[in-house]
């Protein structure tokens, strides 16, 4: 009992911390909402007893990608200068289209056979981690996924590196 009451107070934290993730008009108070919903993720992962996975999310997500994130915000802080409004006329759409997504989701996880959610034991944790090894570099389960996220994270390396170029001034 005490167990879900933690997960449901968690779980309201980090709905909030994304939220205000999305709302903030700071853009490094953004970046901490960010740290303080991927550290509400890890939580969760550890509650339900997935040790590796609350560890990568912290080590790598927080540790790594959301520093990233910071400095590239920090580099790039006088170049972001916008004084535009911070909503078009078209968000409406955009609110429109994440809802359906949304209610998208919810109804293949609910109706599609093929995908459930399945616990592994953990008798014996070397063979789960094992058998979480083997998935992420076999061909046929995880292995085009996790080459694709680091090429995304390689490209938004280049990306923020670009940006932050400071370019030799023209003397004419």
């Amino acid at each position: 009992m005490i167990l879900q009451i933690i997960f449901l107070v968690v779980a309201a934290a980090t709905l909030f911390t994304a939220f205000m993730v999305v709302i903030s008009r700071n853009l490094v108070h953004s970046a901490l909402w960010l740290i303080a919903a991927l550290f509400g993720v890890a939580v969760i992962y550890g509650l339900l007893e997935a040790g590796f996975l609350a560890v990568v999310q912290v080590v790598i997500y927080i540790g790594a990608i959301a520093i990233l994130i910071i400095f590239a915000i920090m580099l790039t802080r006088k170049l972001a200068q916008d004084p535009g409004p911070r909503f078009n006329a078209n968000w409406s759409w955009g609110a429109a289209l994440a809802v359906i997504l949304f209610a998208a989701l919810i109804w293949m996880f609910k109706e599609w056979p093929g995908i459930q959610a399945t616990s592994v034991p953990l008798n014996n944790p070397s063979e789960t981690l094992r058998s979480l090894g083997l998935a992420l570099v076999s061909p046929d389960a995880y292995v085009l996924p996790f080459e694709l996220a680091s090429v995304l994270l390689l490209a938004a390396l280049i990306g923020s590196i670009l940006i932050a170029w400071e370019r030799k001034k023209e003397v004419s």
